[in-house]
């Protein structure tokens, strides 16, 4: 790519050409693993409102819980800080007020603009239990305020404050003490604030480390023009870091680390740790190595996360993820671009791990495509071992869990695979967030606001605004793990075996199935045109299917297709799993159920608007089909090509048993070496 680019604040060019624009940045889709979580309730949240009353539907939720941490005293109490305005101690569950945030600094304090606007986090000193030092950060409206920014943005309209409390006695089970002022900076928006704030709790008494207090400070929300996360000048789009018990800031409340990397450079902030952010919202250490992982939330295309280290420069608003990002785009859409081919000199830093937002066909660039990286933390506790080495995260608004492996996510290199996690309630039913979660916001039903929390042990837990429930990870399975049973369908291949819908477009050699003929559509609901059902044997309940399946027809044919069906009741009563070169639309490359009406989407890969599982044939060879159906706990799971994790997962408990069978909708196809086992209905 030449350096017709946009590249840097150093370096300006000419933009690039629109026919050089990225429109599918990260072409890999997750991996649905074959690991399951097992979620325990833990804790649930009394209803918390808002103030003032909000006009963003989004913010009405039960409980606007951000995350779950251990009080660091050896209590067995966890903090749990709700926007709205109250710090939570829970003890074995249950909950209680420990410090009403919202209302020692009413009537300034607010949380009705802004999804992270109130009271954000709680970050304990890691010597808690015996000097009774902990941090916090809420929000405040300029036009409230008295006090002065330490520093601002222009046309600010609120500030982010951080602010040291100091309990009498940090044993007690409400708070009685002092506060002070931190630090207080001057917002220009009302979103991507101080979103979180921590101390590194890998960091040990005597270490450079050790009491220094890392604030994720985000730019503001004022437009991909914004300057500021370039600005050395400006804390706005940065990962500062400050020493709480210092004095030699401007402001005098707070001391800057001689170690931070920009202290003595002219013009620069010496708090700055790494800069060039758009809105850093969560950060955690991996206990084992040390590392910094960073959650970023982007703009129109990436979800990233980062490895960061003392400054770097994530690029932003010069870069989203590893692309150049077009922010003099006079449409409504800016675009991003490949990176020039002598980018190495910028000295930006990438993503280890990142996906793409998939917006539906025709978005038009201005409205939020529900979108969102929530980060999490590399798991390193005793109770889960599958879990052991990988980072959990997620993405905050549809409730995906996911994960990669640690030791794929190295800076410089390829992204690291991005795995999806399957979840199980207490009693082993596989859920969805959504399903755990309840009705999302007004206006926004599948909102799940997910968030994660760890404890003192390094256990994993996940949290839900929609109803202000914690759940514990108490352990892990896999999906459709049971034994489908041992009854064998003999003479599958047997021609006089087979039931077609159109006898006459079909050849059956013994050897092979092969649907000659395209169907066309009948009479009814929606469902496939044409497809043969197995008679032979008994109908089955639990079933697994395997064979061997080719689309024959041409490959230049985007959406062409097979269908293995099962659960078979009747022509309008069946399951099908669509197995096509399509990923795209909602009728292709999924599991679907037929019952009396148009057949519906059922697997967890679909996402809602542009895309689901990667595509499972994309060429003319025969590829091994695998599925398998257990009618007592729903699962469903299609297997391609001998993987050991699925392709395609879905729960649905409508047809308890049926029978199997071949087909497609409008295209041809073959079939050989069926082979079907399982337990007779």
């Amino acid at each position: 790519m030449a350096a017709s680019l946009v590249l840097s604040t150093l370096v300006v060019a000419a933009p690039a050409q629109a026919a050089d624009a990225i429109y599918d940045p990260v072409p890999d889709q997750q991996i649905q693993s074959r690991l399951g979580l097992v979620l325990t309730e833990y804790a649930a949240f009394p209803k918390s409102e808002p103030n003032p009353a909000p006009t963003d539907q989004r913010l009405m939720r039960q409980a606007r819980i951000n995350t779950i941490m251990e009080v660091p005293d050896g209590s067995g109490r966890r903090a749990v800080p709700d926007l709205n305005g109250s710090l939570y101690f829970v003890r074995d569950g249950v909950p209680h007020v420990y410090l009403d945030v919202a209302g020692t600094f009413a009537p300034k304090f607010f949380s009705g603009r802004g999804l992270g606007q109130g009271f954000g986090y709680v970050a304990f000193h890691p010597d808690f239990r015996r000097n009774g030092t902990f941090y916090t950060v809420h929000t405040e409206a300029a036009s409230a305020a008295t006090e002065v920014p330490d520093y601002t943005q222009s046309g600010v309209i609120y500030h982010g404050i951080i602010t040291e409390w100091t309990a009498t006695d940090p044993a007690a089970e409400t708070f009685a003490g002092s506060h002070r002022e931190v630090l207080r900076i001057g917002f220009g928006g009302q979103v991507h604030g101080i979103q979180e704030i921590n101390f590194d709790p890998t960091a040990r008494r005597g270490d450079r480390d050790y009491g220094l207090l890392y604030i994720a400070a985000g730019d503001g929300g004022l437009g991909v023009r914004n300057t500021d996360p370039q600005n050395l000048a400006m804390p706005h789009g940065k990962l500062l870091r400050i020493d709480p018990a210092g004095t030699n800031a401007p402001n005098g409340r707070y001391g800057i680390p001689s170690s931070n990397p920009f202290v003595g450079r002219a013009g620069a902030l010496g708090e700055i740790y790494a800069f060039g952010m758009r809105d850093p919202h969560r950060f955690s250490w991996d206990r084992a190595t040390g590392k910094l992982y960073l959650g970023h939330i982007g703009e129109h295309a990436i979800e990233a996360i980062y490895e960061v280290r003392a400054g770097d420069n994530l690029g932003w608003s010069e870069r989203e993820g590893a692309f150049v990002f077009d922010k003099t785009s006079t449409v409504a859409c800016e675009k991003i671009f490949p990176l020039p081919a002598d980018d190495a000199r910028y000295g930006y830093t990438y993503p280890v791990a990142a996906y793409d937002h998939e917006p539906a066909p025709g978005w038009n660039c201005t409205s939020d495509v529900g979108v969102a990286v929530a980060g999490g933390f590399v798991y390193r506790g005793r109770d889960v071992p599958a879990l052991r080495g990988k980072y959990v995260f997620g993405d905050l608004v549809d409730g995906r869990v996911l994960y990669t492996e640690v030791d794929q996510m190295r800076r410089g290199r390829d992204l690291a695979p991005i795995h999806r996690l399957a979840l199980f309630d207490a009693t082993g039913r596989s859920v969805r967030m959504q399903d755990l979660s309840g009705p999302g916001a007004p206006g926004d039903p599948s909102r799940v606001d997910l968030r994660f929390g760890t404890d003192a042990q390094g256990e994993l837990y996940i949290l839900a605004k929609a109803n202000g429930k914690i759940w514990k990870v108490t352990g892990t399975r896999e999906f459709a793990d049971a034994n489908v049973g041992d009854t064998r369908v003999r003479d599958t291949m047997r021609p006089s075996n087979w039931a077609p819908v159109t006898p006459a477009k079909w050849r059956f050699t013994g050897k092979q199935v092969i649907l000659a003929e395209a169907g066309e559509q009948r009479p009814g609901p929606r469902r496939p045109f044409e497809y043969a059902v197995l008679t032979a044997g008994p109908a089955l309940g639990a079933v697994e299917i395997r064979a061997e399946v080719r689309l024959d027809t041409p490959v230049e044919v985007t959406n062409r297709d097979v269908i293995i069906v099962f659960g078979w009741k009747s022509d309008t009563q069946f399951y099908y799993a669509h197995v096509s070169t399509d990923n795209t639309i909602y009728p292709h490359n999924g599991i679907f159920k037929v019952d009396n009406a148009d057949r519906e989407r059922i697997d967890y890969q679909w996402n809602g608007r542009s895309e689901g599982a990667a595509p499972a044939i994309t060429d003319a060879a025969w590829h091994e089909v695998r599925v398998k159906h257990l009618p007592a706990t729903g699962e469903i799971a299609v297997y391609v090509d001998g993987a050991k994790d699925p392709l395609m997962t879905a729960r649905d408990t409508t047809f308890l048993s049926g029978r199997v069978g071949f087909g497609s909708f409008d295209n041809i196809g073959s079939l050989r070496d069926l082979k079907v086992r399982g337990a007779p209905a």
